[in-house]
C-alpha cells in the first residue's frame, strides 16, 4: 500500500507558475522514514518555515529519494493556463500530472491532500483535510517540495527579469512587487486575470 500526500504554493501569486508537490512512499517503509525524519517540525504549516529550513527538509525528502524510500514530484503549471483555464483547472492539472508520472494501482494507494484539493475519482481511497500540511507529515513535506520548486523557479526567472525583484517577492502581491509593476509594467510571466483592472 502506498501513501500519497500532495500540496500546492504559489495560488495566490501575481507572476509565475502555480506548483503542486506530491511525497509518496510506501506504508511498509515507514518506519525506516519515520526514524530519517524524527526532527521534522509536525504541527507547523510548512509554508512558514524559514526558506533555510524548507531548503534542508528538501534535501532530506532529496535524499530519501535517492535512497529509493520516498518518490517526490512537481508539476509548474504556467501562469497561461491559469489565465485560460483558472486557478483551479491548473491545480487540478497539476495532480493529474503528478499521478500519472507516479504510476501504480490506484486502488492501492491512500492520497492525502491538502485544504481543498482532490484526486481524480479512479484514485478512490482519497482525503482532503483542512490545514493538512499541519496534521499529516507526507502533506507538509508535498509542500515543501511545491515552495521549494516554486521559489527556486522565481529566483531563475528573476535573472531573467531583474527589474522586478521576484527574488524578494517571488511573485507575490506585496508593495515592492505593484511599486515594480507600476514602474516597468507586467511581464509574459504575469498572471492577467489576477492584475485585471490594475495595469
Amino acid at each position: 500500500m502506498k501513501l500519497i500526500g500532495i500540496d500546492e504554493a504559489g495560488r495566490g501569486a501575481l507572476a509565475g507558475p502555480v506548483a503542486v508537490g506530491l511525497v509518496a512512499w510506501e506504508i511498509k517503509d515507514w518506519p525506516k522514514i519515520k526514524k530519517f525524519l524524527k526532527d521534522y517540525p509536525a504541527g507547523k504549516d510548512s509554508k512558514k518555515l524559514m526558506p533555510k529550513q524548507r531548503d534542508f527538509w528538501f534535501a532530506k525528502i532529496k535524499e530519501l529519494n535517492v535512497r529509493h524510500r520516498v518518490t517526490n514530484k512537481v508539476a509548474l503549471v504556467s501562469n497561461k493556463i491559469i489565465d485560460k483555464k483558472g486557478i483551479n483547472f491548473a491545480i487540478r492539472n497539476g495532480i493529474e500530472n503528478n499521478l500519472q508520472r507516479l504510476g501504480g494501482e490506484t486502488s492501492k494507494s491512500l492520497v492525502l491532500l491538502d485544504g481543498g484539493l482532490k484526486a481524480p475519482k479512479e484514485w478512490v481511497n482519497q482525503q482532503t483535510i483542512i490545514k493538512g500540511d499541519e496534521k499529516e507529515l507526507i502533506i507538509g513535506l508535498a509542500s515543501i517540495v511545491a515552495k521549494v520548486t516554486r521559489d527556486r523557479e522565481m529566483v531563475r526567472l528573476s535573472k531573467k527579469y531583474p527589474n522586478h525583484q521576484l527574488h524578494q517577492h517571488k511573485g507575490y502581491g506585496t508593495k515592492l512587487h505593484y511599486q515594480k509593476i507600476t514602474e516597468f509594467g507586467a511581464l509574459v510571466i504575469h498572471r492577467e486575470t489576477y492584475l485585471s483592472g490594475y495595469c
